[in-house]
């Protein structure tokens, strides 16, 4: 082994960068408002990088602890395999919701969507 070549099961550059960037969506997710949503692709467009497979990922992955159900979908409909969590939890923080004409329940974007900004929090993330 070269002095380069770090050791078997040691975090390369990678790593750290996946770790800043999920610590700053992990960050971003806990300062949405109850009541409020930001989409996949909003969450990345905010930080300034990535996409919202890459949001998508760290929220799979490192998600749990944080309000996951604020990020959601560009459509409204509520994580597959999650919906009945996530639909208690808007519930519960009052977060727009309407019913689509096959009776599904969907995220009112137009009314639940949030900037990350109104309130100054966005300027803490």
């Amino acid at each position: 082994m070269d002095d380069e070549t770090p050791p078997a099961g040691t975090p390369g550059p990678e790593a750290a960068l996946l770790d800043e960037y999920a610590d700053r969506v992990l960050s971003v997710t806990e300062h949405i408002p109850p009541g409020h949503v930001m989409t996949y692709g909003d969450v990345a467009e905010f930080i300034g990088r990535g996409g919202p497979r890459q949001v998508g990922r760290v929220m799979a992955l490192y998600g749990g602890p944080v309000p996951w159900w604020r990020v959601v979908r560009a459509d409204g409909r509520l994580l597959p395999g999650h919906e009945r969590d996530a639909l208690e939890q808007y519930r519960v923080e009052g977060t727009p919701l309407r019913t689509t004409t096959a009776g599904e329940q969907r995220i009112d974007l137009r009314r639940a969507r949030w900037d990350g900004g109104g309130d100054g929090v966005g300027s803490h993330i």
